[in-house]
Order: structure tokens, then sequence, then C-alpha cells
């Protein structure tokens, strides 16, 4: 393997390799000598193909390193090291191999330790500036056998660089010189494929090649090694043949000699993966190309599948979050969505990384993947199946076998038969999350024939054509109890609107997801005399319709009848549900519906960490039992509460919340939709790091106040009249930690104001359908602002004056708008503009991502923008 890497070295530095330049006057910089310091170690951290070896040569030869070390020593590590090979290599570069052989004849009559060459090596540093790169490091194992501090640590300004695919190396070495090495930018990555391809772009142009380079442009994804092992064989071909060659890459990739040295370096990853991890990382490929991968769906599915076993201490998910940050730190998955406190939410898989998974999983009969072919022959013995939009009208396989059903796109014409049938009752997971079709309640009634099932997930959101993005369940049956191993319940986006009493039985039950559809199409109440026309029809509607319109028909009737027309997210849940000991999440729960006992079972839940509920049409002495249960729930981080109804935009009140005298201690997220116009116990939620209000109605002065004492928060939304003050001062040593404010239709508004030493970790400002007539003042004092969004209906006075001020900012923030700046100008003169009324309407998933997978996403979200006002020094390709 050694020689692999210097091969790979060698074969990228040939291509002239494109946009080393800048890491390496990085890596430079780190190294930068200082006397009479002791030695510092510099981290070079990556994936398998990004470079690492190719950048650590680059400094290791270049002259600023041979001029400052009079001894430098290279040694490649790897992960079958031999601890006395490599400190003889050592000694044999630093000191010389003459230094080595009198080491050896000074014990010629008793054996060399580890020890001997390790105090050799003590001795002859004591005084000497010396460079060394250790490359390829795996494990911590060999640090320990390596690390300076056994066999080099003087105070004479030397340095080392480790590379490494393994990034909690180098966290845990406590050195804070750590670079992440980045794929290349698109620029850099089209210059190497075109050079490594010998042509032009107008080439590519001339033969109508254009899409298809990109295609092959965005396979390599920036990995160096990739697109030159790529281009390499594009430059063997005609133009022409590229759309066939670019097909045919994943087969290439297992047998082409020309792939071998990238093939060897990518899976080489796998093979040395511990063995509790490499289920983890092939069950990856069941996710089609490019997917965004939510974290917490990976690791319910992986628990479910028996990948994960708890430890002593640990809960379950805990460890199952661990083995996916260990695939992070590894370089082998890459984070796609990381949220404000820097937990990673979701992660996307390489193109090329997925092609050789694939190509592994397939060695190992791991997972079978059916797209559209007329028929797919299938192996035995396998025990995943993941469905692409497929058409197959023939699945010659065993289901019997199958552990795992996992469907993407449209609903699979051999599916419908098998979805709850007994040829799959081995099942444990079945996710049918986001796919353009719903489950049937016929298929929902047989369900409590999986025994085996884990992992249930039917959720259907967006809209499709010919399809509205619910599934027609209306009725969760009796037989659900019978699941006893059951994990996770997401039946998000259907008609049901309770849940049986059985589901108290399942006494494993983690995640419970029950967002019911909370509007009516054809018996719509807000619309009397259609609903009445509707109701009349129905014998002849059912007789006419197709088989999806009439099952429409009779979910939408079901709903409205169980819930006596009531427009609502939420479902009643049964007395018992306090049996649920292992519940952490739980949502939609309407209060309304659920009868006072099990409101009160919910403070049982001891294990609750994200609560969903709708208060809408609740009695004040049901909310007063909900204040006791929420009090009651210690372990919650995030407490969701709305209480509104669909078909009435006015919000109901919040100040029954006021009776709560101790709120949960460890609340994270915190979101209230209704009046509560002010919250003295906000004070106690010292852990709180994002709030969203909807209509509260706060007053400038004290709950202001306290919001800006909180010492964790880091995101403050306030919609709709969530505040209904003139003047938003953000006073000096207030929100210490907030980063991202977000401000929306708050009607009074008319001016904004940040005093100095206020909000200095503010980064992002967002503020739509607001008439700020006496304007935006103060951004000067945000030292690490990078961005100001002027969104839909936002007028601002003076929007010149913003923009000096943001001039002005030493963070050089962009300052961006929705539509022209004539648009958001008020000018000088006060009132000169009549207000546009635009509320926006009341969202489901109040404080979320408009991506239902998406649910958690406390990162930025990037503004719709026509116009990006620029520092007229700033670097537009930087700050756009």
């Amino acid at each position: 393997m050694e020689m692999t890497r210097y091969q790979t070295a060698h074969y990228v530095d040939e291509a002239e390799l494109v946009g080393f330049d800048g890491p390496k006057k990085e890596i430079l910089k780190m190294i930068s000598v200082n006397e009479n310091v002791e030695v510092q170690t510099i981290w070079i951290v990556g994936a398998g193909g990004l470079g690492k070896t190719t950048l650590a040569k680059k400094v290791y030869e270049s002259s600023n390193i041979t001029s400052i070390f009079p001894c430098r020593a290279w040694i490649t590590v790897s992960q079958s090291f031999d601890v006395m090979d490599l400190l003889k290599d050592m000694i044999k570069q630093l000191l010389g191999k003459e230094s080595l052989d009198n080491l050896f004849k000074k014990y010629k009559e008793v054996k060399v330790k580890e020890n001997n060459l390790t105090d050799h090596l003590k001795e002859w540093l004591r005084n000497k500036r010396y460079f060394l790169v250790l490359d390829d490091l795996w494990s911590t194992k060999a640090w320990d056998c390596l690390k300076p501090t056994l066999w080099g640590n003087n105070r004479e300004g030397s340095r080392l660089v480790v590379t490494t695919r393994n990034r909690d190396l180098a966290e845990g070495s406590s050195s804070p010189l750590v670079y992440p090495l980045q794929t290349l930018h698109r620029e850099d990555a089209t210059k190497l494929l075109l050079a490594k391809t010998n042509k032009s772009l107008c080439d590519i142009n001339k033969d109508g090649m254009k899409e298809t380079f990109e295609k092959i442009l965005k396979k390599c994804g920036g990995l160096p090694l990739a697109i030159v092992t790529i281009g390499g064989l594009l430059a063997a071909k005609d133009v022409k043949e590229w759309d066939e060659l670019y097909a045919q890459i994943p087969s290439e990739l297992e047998n082409n000699p020309s792939f071998e040295v990238m093939r060897q370096v990518l899976a080489l990853s796998y093979k040395y993966l511990p063995s509790h991890l490499k289920p983890c990382f092939l069950y990856l490929s069941i996710f089609p190309e490019d997917f965004e991968i939510q974290r917490k769906r990976l690791v319910y599915r992986w628990i479910a599948e028996g990948f994960i076993r708890a430890r002593d201490g640990v809960s379950i998910v805990d460890v199952a979050i661990k083995y996916f940050n260990d695939l992070i730190n590894r370089s082998l998955i890459q984070p796609s969505r990381v949220n404000m406190e820097g937990t990673i939410k979701s992660c996307r898989v390489h193109d090329i990384i997925r092609d050789i998974m694939i190509s592994i999983s397939r060695e190992e009969k791991f997972v079978c993947w059916i797209d559209n072919k007329e028929t797919c022959a299938v192996e035995e013995n396998i025990r995943h199946v993941a469905y692409y939009n497929s058409n197959s009208s023939k699945i010659a396989m065993d289901l019997n076998q199958v552990r795992s059903l996992t469907v993407f796109g449209d609903r699979p014409k051999e599916l419908t038969p098998l979805l709850c049938s007994p040829q799959v009752r081995m099942l444990r997971v079945m996710d049918v999350q986001g796919v353009r079709f719903g489950m049937t309640q016929k298929e929902m009634d047989h369900i409590g024939s999986m025994l085996h099932l884990k992992y249930i997930n039917i959720r259907c959101f967006g809209n499709f054509p010919n399809f509205n993005g619910y599934s027609k369940i209306y009725r969760i049956p009796r037989s659900i109890g019978k699941l006893q191993g059951l994990r996770v319940l997401d039946i998000s986006d259907t008609y049901i609107t309770s849940l049986p009493t059985e589901i108290c039985e399942l006494r494993s039950l983690c995640v419970l997801r029950c967002t019911r559809k909370g509007s009516y199409n054809i018996f719509d109440p807000t619309e009397p005399i259609q609903c009445l026309f509707a109701l009349s029809c129905i014998p002849v509607t059912m007789s006419l319709a197709d088989s999806d319109q009439r099952r429409q028909v009779t979910a939408e009737l079901h709903m409205a009848c169980s819930s006596r027309w009531f427009s609502t997210y939420g479902v009643r849940v049964p007395k018992g549900i306090g049996n649920l000991k292992q519940l952490q999440e739980l949502g939609y729960v309407d209060i309304r519906l659920t009868s006072s006992k099990a409101v009160k079972e919910l403070g049982q839940l001891s294990q609750l960490k994200k609560f969903k509920l709708q208060t809408y049409g609740a009695t004040q002495q049901k909310c007063k039992v909900l204040c006791e249960a929420i009090e009651k729930l210690s372990s919650l981080q995030s407490l969701h509460i709305i209480a509104f109804g669909l078909g009435d935009s006015s919000l109901r009140s919040l100040e029954w919340l006021h009776s709560i005298s101790s709120p949960p201690p460890f609340l994270k997220s915190l979101t209230l939709v209704g009046c509560i116009k002010e919250i003295d116990w906000l004070r106690e939620l010292t852990h709180l790091v994002k709030i969203h209000l909807w209509g509260s109605e706060l007053k400038e002065g004290k709950t202001i106040e306290i919001l800006g004492e909180l010492p964790n928060l880091m995101v403050l939304r306030l919609r709709r009249n969530a505040y209904v003050g003139e003047k938003l001062l953000f006073q000096a040593e207030a929100f210490p930690k907030l980063r991202k404010l977000e401000i929306k239709s708050l009607q009074e508004l008319r001016e904004m104001r940040f005093e100095e030493h206020t909000s200095p970790q503010m980064e992002t400002i967002e503020i739509s359908n607001c008439r700020l007539e006496s304007g935006i003042i103060g951004i000067k004092h945000l030292p690490k602002l990078k961005e100001i969004s002027l969104g839909w209906y936002c007028e601002v006075a003076r929007l010149g004056q913003l923009q000096e001020e943001v001039e002005a900012n030493p963070n050089r923030p962009v300052l961006r708008l929705y539509d022209h700046p004539s648009k958001h100008d008020l000018g000088d003169t006060q009132g000169s503009a009549t207000q546009v009324e635009a509320n926006e309407p009341l969202p489901r998933n109040v404080g979320e991502s408009s991506q239902s997978n998406q649910g958690d996403d406390d990162g930025q979200q990037q503004p719709i923008t026509s116009t990006a006002i620029m520092p007229a020094d700033a670097d537009p390709a930087v700050s756009s």
C-alpha cells in the first residue's frame, strides 16, 4: 500500500494540480517558526483521494522548509505499521545512515528495543530543529507510538505534519493546528479535468458535450484523484464517446485496471473500518445518489436493523449517533446540514465513494437495488431492498428473507400486492418517506401481521403531479399492539385523527410522529354550501371516481366525522399513553381532543425530549393540567405549542402558560404560536438555544430584556406581531451568543437599534414585511455580522445610510435585497408610503425548515434575493 500512496502522489502531481497553492500557503503559515518553542504538530485531515499526501509533499519540498529545517524526514505510516521499522527510518533520514549503524554497533551484543531507538533520537535531536511528515496515520495506537513527546520534544522550533483520514485523531491530540482539506472548488476542478482530457470548453461545446462534461465533473465531486483518473480515461476517447463512458463509470470502477489506484485508495477506508462500522457504512448505499440523509432517520434504522448495541450508562441512540460521527470523522460521509450548535443533522455520500460502496455491497450481497428494468433477477439471501422509481413488472427474488424495504419515487407496480403482506413478514424496516404515492388503508390494516417491524415510516410530503402529498390512511388498526419491538412509528401526513388504545402497549416505542392532514379539500366546513353539496354527491362520486379519488373521499369523510369537522394538525392520544416510558419524541397531540386523564399522563413520559402539541379550543382547566404535565418533563429539550385552528386566522391565548412555575430545566428549543404577552419563566431557561415566537404580542421592555439575558440563545425568530413595540432595542451586553435574528410581519415596528457591545456573535439578520420608518441603526456595532437581508415588503428609512453603516462594519457584511433598492427605500420622509398588508399564512411546523424531512434545521437559510448591495471593495465572487 505504501507503493500505492507514492504512486498516487506522483500520479496527481504529474497532472500539474490546480487549487493547491492556497492550502500550501495556509500550511506554511501554520508552520512559521519561532525560536525557543516546543514541537508543534500540524494536522492535514480529509478523505482518501483529496490530495493530503500531495499537499504535504508540496510543503515538504518547498524552499521555505528546506532553508529553515536542516533535518527532514518523510515517514509513511499506513494501517499495518511496524514501530521499530518506522523509528529506524526516522533515525536514518533525520540523523543519517551512519548514526543508525553506530546505534546497532553499540547494541551489537543485545537485541535493539524500541526504547533504545527513542532514546537515541532524544539525545541527538536535543539541539536540532527538524521537520517531520507522518503520512497516512490511521489510529490512536500509531500516534501513541510516534508522537514527538516520546523521542524529540525539544525547544528548537521543530515541526511535525501529520496527514490522516480520521479527524478524531487530530482532535484527540489537543493540537489547535488542524487543516481540514476540502474538495476542489468548481473552477479549479474544471481546469484540472480540462487539463487531463487535453480539451478546451470550446472543443466540448462544439461537440455538444457540455451537459455530459458537467455530469462527469459533478460525479468527480471535486476529488482530485477522481478527476485525474477519470480525466485520463476521457483523454483516450473521442468526445462523442463520453456519454457512453459516463454511464459506465460504476462498472469501470470495478473492472478497469486504469481505476486500480483510485479503487485501492478509496476502498482502503472501508477495509480498515472497525467491524461494527462496516454494516453501518454499507447501509448508506440504500439511498440514491445525491440524497440528503437525515441523521435521525439513519440512526433509528441502524438500531432497528440490530447494528447498534447499547453500552453500560450510554443509551442506544447515543451509541448510534457516535457511529454516525465516527463515519464523518473518518471522512467517509460528508456533512450536509449543521445546526447553530455545530451538530451535524444530515449527510451526503460522495458520488465516487458511493460507487465503491455499491460495488462492495454487491459483492457481499448486502443490498438489492431495483430500478427501471423489465425484469430484476436477484440472488438469494439479500437482506435489504431499495426501489428507485421502479416500473419492473417482475422481481425474481425470495422476499421472505428481506429485512428492510425502502422506496424512493413512484409506487412500483409489483409493490402493491407486497406491502404489508405475508411475503415480507420478516421486515424490520419499512420506509417509504417522501415517495410520490400514499399508502392505502387496506395495506395499513395488515400491519399487525408483520411482527418483526421495528421501524415504520410512511410519511408522505410534497406536492407531485396527480398526488396531494398525503397517504389515504384514516385509522391505525388495533393489531398495531402486536408489534412489541416497534421503536419508530412515523404516520405523519395522513387522515388519522386518533390513536388506538393498543398504541400504549408498545413499550419499546421511542418516536411517535402523528401529524395529521389539517385541512379539507372536499368537505370543507368553512364552505358549508360546498360541503353539503359534496356530502349529497357522495354516492355519485364514489361510483364515477377512480380508486385513488374514492380513497381520498373515504379518508376525508372519516377524518371529518371523527373530529366533528374540526381543523387541526394534532391527534387524540388515548389513556395509557403514560406507559410509553421509552418515548423520546411525540407530536402533534391535540389537547382539545385528548381526555384530561391522558393529558395528565403525558407528564409520566420521563424520557421525552421533543414534544409538539396544539391547544386550540382546549378548556382552561385542561390547559392547567397540561402545565402540570410539562413541569414534570425533566428530559424535555424541544417544546412546540400552537394555539390556532385552520380556517380561523386568529391566534388564541397562551397566557395559561404563566402558571408554569418550574419549566423543563434543559429546554433548548421553544416555539410558541399564540398570544402570551410576557413570559417571566423564560429567564430560567439557561440552556435555551433557539426561540420562535409567533403572535405573542410582547411589549417593549421586560420580556425582550429577559431574552437578552439568556446565556446560550443563538437563534431568535419573531413573527406576525410576536412583538408589538415601535422600537426594538438590543442593549449593550445583551444577547451574548445570538447568531441569527429573523423578524417578519411586525406591523407596529418602526425602528431597530443595536447599541455598542450588544450581540457580539450576530452573523445573520433577516427582515420581511416590516416598515421601519426610523431605520436600522447600529449595524456597525456587530463585529461578526456576515449578512443582513431585507425580504418581501420590507421598507427601511434611508437605505443609503444603512449601506454606509454596513460598509463601516469591520467584518464587511453583505446587504441583500429581495427587490430593487427603490422598493425597499423609504427615503428621508417618514410615513410617506402606504404599508402593504401581507401577513404570512400560519404554517404547520412553525420555526422549521420548509422541507419536511429537515425539521430540526437551525442552520442558515438563504433568502431569495435579486439584488445584493456589497461594500465597494468587496469581491463579488466571495460576497454573492
